[in-house]
């Protein structure tokens, strides 16, 4: 069954990869163009507003980026230093804990973010289609120490 997970796992990580960049993406969008309810309940951010404006950018254009598996790692750490920010300077000072704050889904995205800076695209990317390497990698292979019988 292992063996099975593992070769899955680059379409996986894909997939994973293209969920998260596609929601981080819908924020910025919501708050640039006032699509999908809008920023705050409706309307847009004016145009830059600090940190606002800055971050539904940093969110459209690295949600983008992610979702396409384009520049993938780049992106998600700046993405996710956004969310890191957003955590810190606008969520943590009204109270300790995410659930007090209001801060859950900035701290989801920061971490969801963060592990694909070290995960990279995985399958289905644009990262290895413009790389020329291959689609995606076979599973890799074990250290193995031979047995001597």
């Amino acid at each position: 069954m292992t063996s099975r997970l593992d070769s899955a796992q680059p379409y996986a990580l894909g997939l994973y990869r293209i969920v998260i960049g596609l929601l981080f993406a819908c924020h910025g969008a919501a708050s640039l163009f006032g699509v999908l309810g809008g920023a705050r309940g409706g309307g847009t951010l004016e145009a830059g507003a600090w940190p606002g404006w800055y971050a539904a950018v940093i969110q459209l254009v690295g949600g983008g980026l992610v979702a396409l598996g384009l520049a993938t790692r780049a992106a998600a750490f700046v993405s996710s230093g956004s969310m890191a920010y957003a955590y810190f300077v606008v969520h943590q000072p009204e109270a300790l804990w995410p659930l007090q704050n209001g801060g859950e889904l900035s701290a989801v995205f920061c971490w969801a973010l963060l592990l694909l800076v070290f995960t990279g695209s995985g399958a289905l990317g644009l990262d290895r289609a413009l790389g020329g390497r291959a689609a995606v990698p076979g599973p890799r292979p074990r250290d193995r120490t031979p047995s001597v019988a």
